[in-house]
This record gives C-alpha cells, structure tokens and sequence, in this order.
C-alpha cells in the first residue's frame, strides 16, 4: 500500500498514524503542484491529498477514513478506531469528525479567501470573521485538554492528536499566535518528543517547530 502525502498538509496525519502503527505503507511526499499533475490525477481526480492506495488499485481518501482505516487494520500506540463501542473510541471519532469539519473547513477561508470573496476588502472581512471562529474553536480545544488533564485532547493519546498537530501548526500562518493557547502549546511540545511525529515530519521533509522545551535552561529562555 502507498500513502500520498505532502508538506504542510492534512496529510501529516495519517502519515504520523502509519509511523505510529507501525504499518507496512510506503509514504510518498508529493511536491507542491505534483497534486495537480495527470500522474496523480489519476490517483485521485480530486488533486488532493492524502490518498491511500490498495494492493488491488482501490483509493481511499479524506484524512477521517484513512486514520479509522489504519486504526482498525493496523493498531498501534494512540488508535481507538478498533473500539468504537468503548467511550474512547467514540470521543475519537467526534473529535475527529469536529477538526475535519469544523476547524479544518475554516481554515480554507485563511488559505483560499479568493474562494469565498471577489474583492481584497471582502477577502479581508472573510479573513477576520475566520479568525474570530478560529480563536472560539482553540478555546473550546484548550478547554477539553484542561478537562482531560493533557496534555492530549482526550483522557489519552489518539490519532485526533496526530490532526491537531497540523493544525496546531497551520496557526503559525496566520495573525495569530499559539502562544495565546497555552494547552494548545503544550500538546504541540507534547508531540514533538514523540519519535513517530519526528520520523513522519521526516518523511514529509519537514522540520519540528522546536516547541520542544530545553528544561535544563527553560529558566533563561
């Protein structure tokens, strides 16, 4: 099996769920604009990723269903997707549902304001508006985390944190600050001790964002 993936995107996910599992799927890293290109066109007509691809040529997409996927084939640290019928399992699937839909879908309108406005003035409105949402969500998402103890979204570790590291760091382009989301912060720290985010990160030729804090010397940061 392949996984198509690409830096900066959704797609880092799965891609920390297969290092995690430890599943034999080969990761492939698109260059930006590859997505777009007939060859991978005709992976996925959709020009997005990620894509899994079957031994028997069948495609999986969307970020959801490739995490239940590997969850329920492969296992692994921080899956619930095999026990849907345990309260672990269900919160795992209501929270991944809420980043794809929610705070995902909202971070188009900051990525591609032309999509949803025709001027730059409305495109600036559509930004601010977004921005707003963003900041009701990351509060809501700190909240959860202080109820559960952190540093992870829910009472454990779960592949809904593997999505909010990308969006954690998806915040870094825009106006505003993680910093501002101390839980928030701390989960991103949390993951970048994690071997299985650093090899994705690897695998995608990405680079921690250095939240990872020196104890040692916190005291003179």
């Amino acid at each position: 099996m392949k996984l198509y993936t690409m830096a900066g995107t959704c797609a880092l996910a799965p891609n920390i769920a297969i290092a995690w599992a430890d599943a034999p799927i080969e990761v492939i890293c698109l260059e930006r604009g590859q997505q777009k290109e007939d060859a991978y066109l005709a992976v996925n007509p959709k020009g997005q990723v990620p894509a899994l691809i079957f031994e028997d040529g069948d495609v999986l997409t969307e970020v959801t269903a490739i995490l239940d996927y590997i969850g329920a084939a492969h296992g692994g640290t921080g899956h619930a997707a095999h026990t849907r019928d345990t309260k672990l399992g269900r919160k795992e699937a209501e929270a991944l549902s809420f980043l794809s839909s929610e705070i995902h879908a909202a971070f188009k309108v900051h990525f591609k304001p032309s999509l949803f406005a025709n001027t730059p003035k409305t495109e600036k409105a559509a930004r601010h508006k977004t921005y707003w949402r963003l900041d009701k969500y990351f509060e809501q998402l700190g909240t959860r985390i202080s109820e559960t103890e952190g540093p992870w979204l829910l009472s454990k570790k779960s592949y809904a944190d593997a999505y909010l590291y990308i969006i954690g760091r998806w915040v870094e382009t825009t106006p505003m600050e993680l910093e501002d989301y101390p839980n928030l912060l701390a989960h991103q720290q949390e993951m970048e001790k994690d071997a299985g985010v650093l090899l994705a990160l690897e695998r995608q030729g990405m680079t921690p964002r250095l939240y990872i804090v020196d104890e040692e010397n916190s005291e003179e940061e």
